[in-house]
Parts: C-alpha cells; sequence; structure tokens
C-alpha cells in the first residue's frame, strides 16, 4: 500500500506549461533517432521539448509508481551523453498503474510536459514529464542504470544561482551549473536513479512517511545530530527528502541523529513538500543514534521561571492531554509561568460559536495536578469568534498559566477580546491599564491573526510584565527551492506590522519606566536572525534571549531538514543586564517521530 506522503505528493497539480517554455517552438519533428532522454532534458529547467510531442524516446525502465493519482514510471537512458547538465531520467506518467516493469528496455512516444506541483502561485519548480504515453516493450530483464552517487563530494557549497531577474527572479531558463550550485546539481540528476549511503537523518519520520537526510554529514551539524539553518545564506545543500515506492509499514520510523545505513536508492524526484526527493525502491536499515528528550533544571527558590509553549491546537478531545502535563512538570520543571499558545475553545474545530476555553484550559491543569505537578491558576481573553486564523472554529489564543504559590497575577479590569490595553505611570511605576489585556486589537495588522495577551505578574515583591504572542505563520511563502531565487517571503509584511506594535508597546512600559522587567513570548514564526526578530528587538527594547545559547543549540522547530527558531522569548534591559539570565530550549518534540506538538518549548531564569 502506499504511504499517505505517496498518495498527497503524487497527487500532483496539473498547471499550465512554464512560461519560459510557451515560447519554445520545434522547427522540426522529434524522431527516434535523434531525441533521447538528455535532449527531453535539456541543460535548464525547462525542457526545449515542452508542449511537444515525441517519437521513440528510449530507455530502461528504473521504477514504477502504482498508486496515488500520478502514476507512471521513470526510464533512464543507458548510453548518457557527456553533458553533466543533461539529465539521463524522465517520469512518464500514465495517469493509470503502468503496465512496464523495471529492467524494461523500451521507447515511449508521447508529449513532453512540464508540471507545476502546487500550480503556478506556488512557486515551486516543475517536473518535466512524458505524457499521453504509448510504450513499446523492447526487451524484459534488463540492468538497470547504475545509480549516480550523491555524497559531500558531489553537491556543491553553495545553494542557488541568483534568479533572472528579466524573469521576476525565476532561475527555470538560466543554464544548469551542477558543479556550482547544490539545486542545479539536484536537478541535473532528475528522474534518474540515485543513491545515499550511511545518511544521518536530520527530520524525522512524520505522519506522511517521510524523512530528511543529510549526505553532508558535518554540514552546520547541531549538538544533537540535525542541521542548522542558521541564516538566509546559510543553506543546508545536504540534505534530502526521503520517500519510499513500498508499503507505509516498511518505511523507517526515524528520530534525528538516527542513520540510514547501507544504501538507499531510487528514482530522483520533486514535490511541492520539500522539492528534491529520492523515491526509494531499496531503503537503507535504520541504525537508531539513542536520541533522548532534554529535562531542563529546576529553578531555584530566588529564580522565576517563564516558558513558552506551543501545544498545537490542543482542544478537550485530544489525547495528548497526559503527555503535555508529563513535559510541563518533568521536562520543564512546573516553571513559573507558562505561555500556552494553541489553546482551541472547548469544542475544538466545531465552528458553532462557542469561543470559551475553560473546559480545554482546566483539563491541561488538572492533567498536570495528576502528573504531580502545581495546580495552576490560568488568565486569557476569549478572541471573537474566528477572527484570529488557525483552525476554522478552533478559535486559538494564547493562555497564561502561573503557579500561585510561586508568582501571583495582578487583575485589572477593562481587558476584553476588542479593547486595547495601555499603560499608565502610578507612583512612579509602569501599570497596565487592564491586566490581562490585549495589544491593539483592531489593528489590520492582527487581522485573522491572534492577538498579543499582556499581562503583570509579582514575583517576591517584583512586577514583571509578560506579553504571550503568536505572530502571523509563514503560510504562503515560497520554498527554499522555488523557482524563484531568493524565494518571496510574503508571510513578512504582516508579521513585520505585528512586531512593529509589539515593540511600540514594550518601549511604551520603558518609556515610563526605565528599568521595568519585560518579556515578550510565545510562538513569533520566524527566526532569530529574521528582519521580524529585528523589529521586536528594536533599538534595545528587547533581546532574544536564545542567542545567549551556542548557535548549535539554537532551534525550537525542525523543517524539511533545516533546525531553526520559531520560538522565542525576549526581553527587557533590566532582564538582560542582571547577568543571571540563564535559557534553555527544551528538546522534547521537534526531533523525534512521536511528537505531541512540532514545536520544542522554550525556558528562561532569572532573578527579579
Amino acid at each position: 500500500m502506499p504511504s499517505k506522503s505517496s498518495a498527497r505528493l503524487a497527487a500532483l497539480t496539473v498547471a499550465a506549461v512554464c512560461s519560459a517554455a510557451s515560447a519554445v517552438a520545434l522547427t522540426s519533428p522529434a524522431h527516434a533517432d535523434s531525441v533521447r532522454i538528455h535532449d527531453v532534458q535539456g541543460t535548464t529547467r525547462i525542457s526545449p521539448y515542452a508542449g511537444q510531442k515525441v517519437a521513440d524516446v528510449p530507455g530502461i525502465v528504473t521504477a514504477t509508481r502504482a498508486y496515488g493519482s500520478s502514476r507512471g514510471f521513470w526510464i533512464q537512458d543507458p548510453t548518457p551523453d557527456d553533458d553533466p547538465a543533461t539529465s539521463e531520467g524522465v517520469f512518464v506518467f500514465t495517469s493509470s498503474t503502468p503496465k512496464v516493469a523495471v529492467g524494461d528496455s523500451v521507447t515511449v512516444s508521447g508529449t513532453v510536459s512540464e508540471y507545476v506541483l502546487g500550480g503556478t502561485s506556488s512557486g515551486n519548480q516543475s517536473v518535466t514529464e512524458i505524457t499521453k504515453p504509448t510504450v513499446t516493450t523492447v526487451s524484459t530483464g534488463n540492468a538497470v542504470p547504475a545509480p549516480t552517487v550523491i555524497d559531500a563530494k558531489s553537491v556543491p557549497a553553495e545553494y542557488t544561482p541568483a534568479g533572472d531577474g528579466a524573469a521576476n527572479g525565476s532561475i527555470n531558463g538560466l543554464p544548469l551549473q551542477p558543479s556550482t550550485y547544490a539545486l542545479d546539481y539536484y536537478e541535473s540528476l532528475e528522474g534518474m536513479n540515485v543513491q545515499v549511503a550511511d545518511a544521518r537523518v536530520v527530520t524525522a519520520t512524520d505522519p506522511y512517511s517521510e524523512l530528511w537526510v543529510t549526505v553532508k554529514p558535518h554540514e552546520n551539524r547541531t549538538r544533537r545530530g540535525g542541521a542548522l539553518y542558521g541564516s538566509y545564506d546559510s543553506q543546508n545543500t545536504g540534505r534530502l527528502q526521503i520517500q519510499s515506492l513500498g508499503a507505509t509499514a516498511d518505511f523507517p520510523v526515524a528520530n534525528v541523529g538516527d542513520t540510514l545505513t547501507g544504501t538507499t536508492t531510487g528514482p530522483m524526484d520533486y514535490n511541492q513538500y520539500g522539492g528534491y526527493t529520492l523515491v526509494a525502491s531499496q531503503l537503507g536499515t535504520l541504525k537508531s543514534g539513542g536520541l533522548q528528550r532534554e529535562t531542563t533544571r529546576k529553578q531555584s527558590r530566588g529564580e522565576l521561571a517563564v516558558a513558552t509553549y506551543n501545544v498545537e491546537n490542543l482542544d478537550p478531545s485530544d489525547s495528548t492531554f497526559a503527555a503535555h502535563a508529563a513535559a510541563i512538570v518533568n521536562n520543564l520543571q512546573s516553571p513559573d509561568i507558562v505561555s500556552l499558545e494553541e489553546i482551541q475553545d472547548n469544542d475544538g474545530a466545531t465552528d458553532d460559536g462557542v469561543v470559551d476555553a475553560s473546559a480545554t484550559v482546566n483539563k491541561l491543569i488538572d492533567a498536570i495536578v495528576a502528573a504531580g505537578g502545581p495546580k495552576y491558576d490560568w488568565r486569557s481573553i476569549d478572541p471573537v469568534n474566528d477572527q484570529d486564523g488557525g483552525e476554522p472554529g478552533g478559535n486559538i489564543r494564547q493562555v497564561f498559566l502561573f503557579n500561585p504559590e510561586r508568582v501571583s497575577f495582578t487583575d485589572r479590569a477593562g481587558g476584553d477580546s476588542t479593547t486595547a490595553v495601555g499603560v499608565t505611570k502610578v507612583h512612579g511605576k509602569a501599570q497596565l491599564t487592564a491586566s490581562p489585556g490585549r495589544i491593539e486589537p483592531a489593528n489590520d495588522a492582527w487581522k485573522s491573526s491572534r492577538k498579543p495577551l499582556a499581562g503583570e505578574f509579582v514575583f517576591r515583591g517584583r512586577t514583571v510584565f509578560v506579553i504571550a504572542n503568536h505572530l502571523n505563520s509563514k503560510g504562503g511563502d515560497q520554498g527554499l527551492t522555488s523557482q524563484y531565487q531568493p524565494p518571496t517571503r510574503s508571510s513578512e509584511t504582516q508579521r513585520h506590522a505585528q512586531a512593529t506594535l509589539v515593540n511600540a508597546f514594550v518601549k511604551s512600559i520603558l518609556d515610563v519606566q526605565k528599568n521595568a522587567d519585560v518579556i515578550a513570548l510565545g510562538d513569533m514564526n520566524d527566526f532569530d536572525f529574521s528582519g521580524t526578530a529585528q523589529i521586536l528587538e528594536g533599538d534595545g527594547e528587547l533581546w532574544s534571549a536564545i542567542k545567549s545559547l551556542p548557535k548549535s543549540e539554537r532551534y525550537t522547530y525542525d523543517y524539511q531538514g533545516n533546525q531553526q527558531v520559531l520560538d522565542q522569548i525576549l526581553v527587557s534591559p533590566s532582564i538582560r543586564r542582571g547577568c543571571d539570565l540563564d535559557y534553555d530550549s527544551v528538546h522534547i518534540n521537534s526531533e523525534f517521530h512521536d511528537q505531541i506538538s512540532d514545536h520544542d518549548p522554550q525556558v528562561l531564569r532569572f532573578r527579579p
């Protein structure tokens, strides 16, 4: 049976032929004596025969795909040319179960097409295919062309060329330079039989039966075996997605740091959920790296421990409450304040006007008690129905949990879903006009997005202002393997506007009280090196405390082979200057196949 990912990824969206190909016209018919696979593939990403019919293209069948909506087979020319830019393999789209077998020598006639997975608006690259084929079997039982070995030596250190300014930044029409750029190298192998050996897993097996490996074991390696995404110019060129042509049950269940030992072999494909993919007809053997979930240390009596944790659309019907509770009690050591993101209302994604989340929160609090933790109290503000984005009907919001035995919450009436919280000066100190309150909820920056939740806490007589955030997601951004380079990050526009408002609110506190302890934390949905982080930090109003960690530990999320920062805790100057700041990214989810959330929680300890 095919894996879920195979069915998902095989559902190729048939789009118009790429614009770069639409102007190509053949001056003569494509005859079998002149057209081979490397001619069909050409020296750019777009076939010179796109939209044209070709006849009797020869090749050996290297693999078949008999499931999903992208059924067909791959063929490869056993007699390659001497141009490394031209691939010797191509996918033949049959739309039904192919009638050929691996090792068949065939000739294929059909129409050359460039299919853009996800549609042209996605920015994805296209896949060169032969469609509407007529297939003739010449012989059977032939040897499959030996796989091209992909390893640290063969993959270039540079990731991609810059796009052509005359083509809106597209790289489609640029001549491939496989010895210079990693994306060009992978493209030059599109449809060919390829192989990786003893490859370390850098993103765990996901629910769609896919994982990521690296063929460059030393490239941006993190302490626990992943690959760090440390800047827009620091791509991990050795990362490659692995899927399988076999049964889902046989797919390895891997964590970061495990290894696919031996050889993994199959066609080089491209899909809309990660780009270049080795679709394995032969999988290596999984060797465990022994990765264990982390546990942070317990805060001392004089330390305030503040955490952020995205619990991924938690609602009362979920089965993860006990696991989340155990993580908070055992792995996070029961922080004094926990900012929770993605708490859904009492009936989850049912879109019936319910916005109250008391059942969700109290179920988690009870589970924490059952796990041996404190009886947390909580504060939040219900959103206006269906106005804060997320899963339709779920009404996700941020929630403060706090341990009343260690910290108190200053309740000040007036905060609701539509009223903006302000800052006043009382006896020379900053004070919120409402606690809890929301930051400028009517501002367009928060349209269909979560509004920040601000509250005042008191620990050992010292007021601490905490702002819980869940900024606009990266949905809609072009992928790193997009045909447009550099890819467009369209989601930044709203996120930058949101970060500007959060920074301005923090500044309003510090303008009243220069030495105020202010923490802005949560799922910022952007990297520590991003423009969003720079706006949040402003002119020193805030500082992202994850930067106190060694670079090899700066990650909270693992996506398509890249370990990266999405969750942050930012602190005001008084906290940073205290010299007692202790930060921990507690890796309990992002590196594991059996995660209860896709985010790792963060913990900050300091002495107010």
